[in-house]
């Protein structure tokens, strides 16, 4: 139950529907109340048959209500979450909707933080995943990601952002508190070097046939792309609405399917819309500006060198997210559509079974030894680099693209994000304000269907704030023409504030600031986190690693000020121990040996196959 709805006690019972095609219904104290939502179109309400009943039995309508639907709302079901405020009002009418009700602001979020663990010498630590904190397969909090210096930080979804940020806060402390003497987090995206083998150690999942893939799709990552680049951090958003939101949307809508049906096409609405628009998340939060020498080495690139050695381009924004990042050569042309579920799973299924010629080269099984999960050019599902993915929790065993179709989309995860250096945790409540505020407008406002050219504008787009962002000559293109980012980018964050004045009303305020102090950086490039870095660098003679290290023992001494709460830490210890006890549990239940159920796994037929694997 959100802590913002209120009981409707008071509001009289409707004794018999008038036939105003179900819209209200009058009491014995002739005021109105909704009585069904019957709604064929975004705009639902019949305004003139209610206006004409408003007049038998109210003064004339008020100045600022913009129609007698809004007024007949507000006065006779006060508590339905429509008010009279100009700005509410106002988004109500940019979104077509009659109203928006206090519950449908529960935004569910949770956080997956992924950061390295690195030696006091500002190295990327050579040291196995710390014991204290259980089994990196079964701990729902703490997992590792390409490394096993490479910690993954996973909240469970929290309709409060201050519950959200302090679950992240305390696994945090409690991870601290569990590693080596004098290791720490490293607070940037882009890593530090290696250890003195020049070795980045591939994350160990145990003896199970799940654990020995999981580390098998590593090994071939490290094959395919560079170990170094899969050091990389990021921080992942995932979002979805309240149970209580869908329903009403659907009948707002007039969408005719099922409710599984239109859930999973308004979040692919959502992603489709946070596609075009994910540069301006990089142009707002890039923190990847600048790497170490060490991580370009034997790679094209085009960075320029600091007088410190730090390799950086002048207006780069979020190299992460660029060539020297999360992009791959093999996937350029890979055309990933999001008009309907069927063409996007049909999409990655034709990738995962479709070999590669340069992946065929490196071999699967060479002199006895796997070095990838298949030659195709995905392994799996989670090959495809992407700013954002339609998700479903998966059952025991059963493949993402699998679990999509059986349900639908559940929740979108966001994975534009850098780690921002300045902060702690990497996030803060204010950035988490705007980005509900940005996907909710995704999901509420337009989106029309994608196509090919669409697709790979956006990918050239992204590639040139990442480059080049801060640039105030920059231009991106919007529908085949060229347009200025600040022009973009102030007209969408100016519509962005309809659904922050949603949000608002009923949490008191912060997300139209949030959005006003994003704005500030389209004025003020300076402002943003990538340019903060560099100008750092710069004026102090730092480097990318003398920089990152000094933040990083920073942010460690401030997580490590204050203890851990008891009762947190006794929650963290016996969810680690028994984590241990369900991958001793799963390795037990194996009954086929890893080669049968490679061979099973790379057989997968899609759509409802289900590998024979016990405790996932």
């Amino acid at each position: 139950m959100c802590p913002y709805s209120r009981s409707r006690s008071s509001v009289s019972t409707p004794l018999r529907a008038i036939d105003w095609k179900g819209f209200f219904a009058k009491s014995t104290e002739s005021s109105f109340v909704v009585y069904e939502w019957r709604l064929s179109n975004r705009r639902g309400l019949c305004e003139d048959q209610i206006a004409v009943a408003i007049a038998a039995h109210v003064a004339p309508l008020p100045d600022f209500c913009h129609n007698a639907a809004t007024f007949a709302l507000h006065r006779f079901f006060p508590l339905s979450g429509v008010v009279v405020a100009d700005r509410f009002d106002a988004a109500l009418k940019r979104y077509g909707l009659p109203l928006f009700q206090p519950e449908w602001t529960a935004i569910c979020r949770g956080i997956e933080k992924e950061c390295l663990r690195v030696t006091p010498e500002g190295r990327i630590s050579p040291r196995p995943h710390p014991a204290g904190l259980g089994s990196a397969l079964k701990n729902p909090y703490i997992t590792t990601d390409f490394s096993e210096a490479l910690l993954e930080f996973i909240t469970p979804k929290d309709q409060s952002i201050e519950g959200c940020l302090g679950m992240l806060e305390d696994i945090h402390r409690f991870t601290l508190a569990n590693m080596e003497e004098g290791e720490i987090f490293w607070a940037s995206s882009m890593p530090c070097p290696a250890g003195l083998e020049g070795e980045v150690p591939i994350a160990s999942y145990g003896s199970s046939n799940i654990g020995r893939l999981k580390r098998l799709y590593r090994t071939g990552l490290s094959y395919r792309y560079d170990s170094l680049m899969q050091a990389i951090a990021g921080l992942h958003y995932n979002f979805s609405m309240p149970e209580e939101f869908w329903q009403p949307y659907q009948r707002i809508t007039g969408f005719s399917g099922s409710l599984k049906d239109f859930r999973t096409e308004s979040y692919l609405h959502l992603i489709r819309n946070f596609h075009r628009h994910s540069w301006l998340l990089l142009y707002l939060f890039g923190a990847s500006p600048a790497a170490a020498t060490s991580f370009v080495e034997g790679r094209e690139h085009r960075l320029q060198r600091m007088e410190t050695g730090t390799m950086y381009l002048p207006n780069a924004t979020c190299l992460r997210m660029g060539r020297l990042g999360y992009q791959s050569d093999a996937q350029k042309s890979l055309f990933v559509c999001y008009n309907d579920l069927p063409l996007y799973v049909e999409c990655l299924q034709d990738a995962i079974k479709t070999p590669f010629p340069p992946y065929e080269e490196i071999g699967h099984k060479v002199d006895g030894d796997y070095r990838q999960i298949n030659v195709n050019l995905l392994q799996l599902e989670n090959e495809f680099y992407s700013t954002i993915r339609p998700k479903r929790i998966a059952h025991n065993g059963e493949r993402p693209l699998d679990a999509l179709v059986r349900g639908g989309v559940e929740y979108v995860e966001l994975r534009a994000l850098d780690l921002n250096p300045y902060l702690p945790l990497g996030i803060d409540a204010e950035q988490v304000r705007f980005i509900d505020t940005f996907l909710l407008h995704c999901l509420l406002g337009e989106s029309p269907l994608c196509n090919r050219a669409e697709f790979f504008e956006v990918s050239e787009n992204i590639l040139r704030v990442v480059e080049e962002g801060r640039d105030t000559s920059i231009r991106l293109n919007r529908g085949g023409k060229p347009v200025a980012l600040a022009e973009w980018a102030g007209d969408f964050l100016g519509d962005m504030k309809h659904a922050a004045a949603l949000m608002d009303h009923f949490h008191g305020g912060g997300y139209l600031e949030s959005v006003e102090r994003q704005e500030e950086k389209l004025h003020d490039p300076a402002l943003t986190p990538s340019a903060m870095m560099l100008e750092e660098m710069e004026s102090e003679r730092l480097s990318f690693c003398e920089f990152s290290m000094r933040i990083s023992r920073k942010h460690a001494q401030t997580l490590l000020a204050e203890p851990l709460d008891q009762d947190v830490r006794e929650l963290m210890e016996r969810t680690a121990a028994e984590s241990l006890v369900r991958q001793r549990e799963v390795e037990a239940a194996d009954k086929m040996s890893f080669e049968e159920f490679l061979r099973e796994w790379n057989a997968w037929e899609p759509l409802g196959h289900t590998i024979h694997e016990s405790g996932g």
